[in-house]
């Protein structure tokens, strides 16, 4: 058993067999043979083993005739790993000692070799661990007739497990089949996060390298909520997750009970909890948990992945279908925010970033790419007509980018006008407060919108000049740090004496022990993952706001974000026991 930390980034348990990307999601029809069956197995990885060597030197002799030889001696390392007889008599034995099939005894054996080779301090030698995952690849690929699993075509449960996973491959996952998943790379704010955690898939990334520690097949545990991996837990291990995972069903049945009552604070404050949502189909969710509507509907999911460029039509149909779902309830459009770590495979008006955070990116892009934006705004307005639908702008840092959207939404309202097509021309209009520059501004702001959302995972980011995805320094990427909280403070204060309305929708929302700390900040309308709103609720129902006043107040005055988490938790715990609003 192999106990590996990473950062947690989407709540829940998993537990299943490995799928690992890397060596091209192969998964072993077995991983143990009886002793009888052990020289069959032999027989089967001594004439896999042959006939691989005979497809590379076939390819050798094929490249060197058209290329030269020195071309063809690239497969000269193929070749003598081939030949080499501890690699042969490891993986007999492994067969033949502990009943490993061909193919498990093939990938253990394999990935223990680029293990070592990586720990040790030879560039040389490091380098020829791609030379050992392209022999295991070739090996897995004859023991197995070929075989291989697609992440969206997998017909049995399964952990994934990849050196990164883009979020346009987190959103096409087969969330019946993909019980959880585990990267090597990614942050706590990654859009990959975001997804996993709107898709209700355990995740936990930033973990460093550890795909060579284990092999297709091994069982896997994923624990999203404390962010650890563990790779073939023993039997111990395994019960003990086991009654974790039952609990957490017990949990959800119990907090189920809290759906159609409303997140009312002690002393009778009203609070809104909305959804955050990427798909249409999301809506069953979020009106399961007892949603009072939808505070973001991240609609650049319709560009990752796509194969053509949406029309307008098909904007409509996606708004469309969540509006009547939500049958009069709230619904807050976000306009693209594609660019950064979102960059969908339609070609747009973008050249190559050296620092794509920072480049052309969500609503700069938008208006760079007008193509793209206008028949989405023209969908929204259309959408409008069809019940409380809200239009938002991502990433505003000017007033001019904020006119400029505004004057692009009304020359799309006078052409559906002019087209006799209906819309709610009162559409309510509202922003992202997603960097310094909004929230230093934010009293300039309000005079021109409706509505505003604080969208804490770029403000973090921009505040505290950390890469949201970068796990070298991750650390550093805090949302209890106290430059965020004054921030969040000042536009929470600049939005009440306005009176325009404020919410939250960053990741910091859907985290229960913020919840108080926000509440008592000023919030009143918070937008969190649909699986949050349960456990959101309820802690809404056991407070005051006076009580979460003075909780903010105390963890304002702190100096270290480790200091005001600890706080916040030990607080959080103190209220488990209390009774709830109307007990």
């Amino acid at each position: 058993m192999q106990q590996i930390q990473g950062i947690a980034v989407s709540p829940g348990l998993a537990i299943g067999e490995a799928l690992i990307i890397d060596n091209e999601g192969f998964r072993f029809p077995q991983h143990l043979v009886v002793p009888a069956a052990a020289e069959n197995e032999v027989r089967r990885f001594s004439d896999a083993l042959d006939e691989v060597a005979v497809d590379i030197q076939a390819n050798r002799d094929s490249v060197t005739e058209q290329l030269g030889e020195q071309y063809g001696a690239i497969f000269a390392a193929h070749l003598s790993l081939l030949a080499d007889p501890k690699l042969r008599a490891d993986i007999e034995g492994r067969i033949r000692d502990r009943q490993y099939s061909a193919e498990y005894a093939v990938s253990r054996t394999l990935r223990s070799y680029a293990d070592h080779f990586l720990k040790l301090d030879n560039a040389y030698l490091a380098e020829r661990v791609h030379d050992i995952y392209d022999l295991e690849r070739r090996l897995l690929q004859n023991l197995t007739g070929h075989r291989r699993e697609e992440l969206e075509h997998l017909d049995a449960p399964v952990v994934v497990l990849a050196h990164n996973l883009t979020p346009g491959e987190t959103v096409h996952l087969n969330r019946r089949f993909v019980l959880g998943f585990a990267t090597e790379i990614g942050g706590a704010g990654g859009h990959t996060a975001i997804v996993a955690q709107g898709m209700e898939i355990p995740a936990v990334v930033g973990i460093g390298r550890f795909l060579t520690e284990v092999s297709g097949g091994d069982t896997v545990i994923v624990d999203g909520d404390e962010g650890v991996v563990i790779l073939r837990p023993d039997a111990e291990t395994l019960q003990q997750y086991r009654v974790r995972l039952e609990q957490r069903r017990e949990a959800a049945e119990r907090l189920r009970s809290l759906r159609d009552l409303p997140a009312e604070t002690c002393d009778g404050v009203r609070i809104s909890l909305l959804a955050n949502i990427e798909f249409p189909h999301e809506t069953s969710a979020c009106l399961d948990r007892g949603a009072d509507g939808i505070g973001l509907y991240r609609t650049e999911f319709l560009y990752v992945g796509a194969k053509s460029e949406p029309t307008e039509e098909d904007h409509f149909q996606a708004y469309s279908e969540v509006v009547r779902a939500m049958d009069g309830r709230p619904v807050v459009i976000r306009t693209l925010d594609l660019g950064a770590d979102k960059m969908g495979s339609i070609p747009v008006n973008v050249e190559e970033d050296r620092n794509p955070f920072l480049g052309l990116r969500s609503i700069r892009l938008a208006l760079s790419n007008l193509q793209l934006f206008r028949p989405q705004l023209r969908a929204i307005l259309r959408a409008s007509a069809l019940g409380d639908v809200r239009v938002m702008f991502p990433l505003i840092t000017t007033l001019d980018e904020l006119l400029r959207a505004k004057e692009l939404l009304g020359e799309a309202m006078q052409e559906l006008e002019s087209a006799g097509i209906a819309f709610n021309p009162e559409i309510p209009v509202g922003i992202m407060v997603e960097s310094p520059a909004a929230a230093i501004l934010i009293d300039r702001f309000v005079r021109e919108v409706d509505f505003l959302s604080i969208g804490t995972n770029d403000l973090i980011q921009y505040t505290l000049a950390v890469d949201r995805g970068n796990p070298a320094v991750n650390d550093l990427y805090q949302a209890s740090d106290p430059a965020v909280l004054r921030l969040i403070q000042r536009t929470l204060q600049e939005a009440d004496q306005s009176g325009v309305e404020a919410s939250l929708c960053g990741q910091m929302s859907s985290e229960p022990t913020y919840t108080m700390l926000l509440l008592g900040l000023g919030l009143r309308r918070l937008s969190v993952a649909p699986s949050s709103i349960p456990e959101i609720k309820k802690i809404c129902r056991k407070v005051t706001i006076p009580q979460c006043r003075a909780i903010a107040a105390r963890a304002l005055e702190m100096q270290r974000p480790r200091d005001i988490d600890a706080f916040l938790k030990a607080e959080q715990q103190k209220i488990e026991s209390l009774p709830e609003n109307g007990s």
